[in-house]
């Protein structure tokens, strides 16, 4: 499994568009890994997780073809996690498919990822056709084109129910898509337990500070990875991996890596690509 991460940011990116604190003058002033756009991860070039306004931007910065791309996993409907108005362009005017593209992209969410589908797609003629919509159910695992995956419950927006995604391929390789989340919840421990992981992304939107309840800082990260050791889930051949940062937390990449590496993590980049 290659899994490519091309987003590492929070909402407001880094440097976030707006601002001019110091760590967003350093992410200019160094530029390369210090400059940070909206989610998204891409597994074996063909299923995405989640669809920011910076996807459009990403394919042309690392050469993708996202007309390839057969799934959608989007976690919730925050907007550096789903900019639905760009699927409309996946409609005939807009997009001209070749044989080996599939006919129909099928995005998979909650209720109200639907809704913005609905919404992003209606004056190119609506969900359907190009683009079609799936409610996910959590802990129902689902197939498609060879791969299964199963949406986790995340402890995040309480106003919608967000998602995590435990993603397997054909050869059994696991990979847990974990952010944005406070601390996992029982439920999606329980349904974890015992199952081996290789690749585990998680949250760590506030830096070196602990918060747990709505994002993660990396302490949490630490807590987190000893309590999926505790069940069965990770072990020394696990890959672990930071990402979804944000300029609050203020620590640019050198100095995350410096922060991470003891403990075994590696710090997410925009564009990394990692295998499994």
């Amino acid at each position: 499994m290659k899994i490519q991460i091309l987003g590492t940011a929070a909402a407001e990116g880094w440097p976030a568009l707006f601002c001019n604190c110091e760590a967003c003058r350093r992410a200019r002033e160094k530029g390369g890994k210090n400059i940070r756009t909206r989610a998204g991860t891409l597994i074996d070039d063909q299923l995405l997780i989640d669809f920011s306004a910076d996807t459009y931007g990403n394919a042309l910065r690392f050469g993708l073809d996202l007309s390839r791309i057969h799934t959608l996993l989007v976690t919730h409907d925050h907007e550096d996690h789903l900019y639905a108005e760009d699927l409309g362009t996946r409609y005939t005017w807009f997009a001209h498919l070749d044989a080996r593209s599939p006919e129909t992209l099928l995005v998979y969410g909650n209720d109200r990822v639907g809704s913005q589908v609905s919404r992003g797609t209606f004056s190119y003629g609506g969900p359907g056709g190009r683009v079609a919509f799936r409610r996910v159910v959590p802990f129902r695992t689902e197939e498609a084109h060879g791969y299964r995956f199963t949406a986790l419950t995340a402890l995040h927006d309480r106003s919608q129910q967000c998602y995590l995604y435990l993603v397997e391929d054909a050869a059994g390789k696991r990979m847990l898509y974990g952010h944005d989340t406070g601390l996992f919840p029982q439920d999606t421990m329980d349904f974890l337990a015992g199952k081996h992981l290789d690749f585990v992304m998680l949250d760590c939107t506030n830096g070196p500070e602990a918060e747990g309840t709505n994002h993660m800082g990396f302490p949490d990260d630490v807590e987190m990875r000893d309590r999926l050791r505790a069940i069965g889930c990770v072990d020394e051949k696990t890959q672990l991996i930071i990402t979804h940062f944000s300029h609050n937390g203020k620590l640019l990449h050198e100095e995350l890596e410096a922060l991470a590496a003891p403990e075994g993590f590696r710090v997410a980049y925009d564009g990394a690509i990692f295998e499994i």
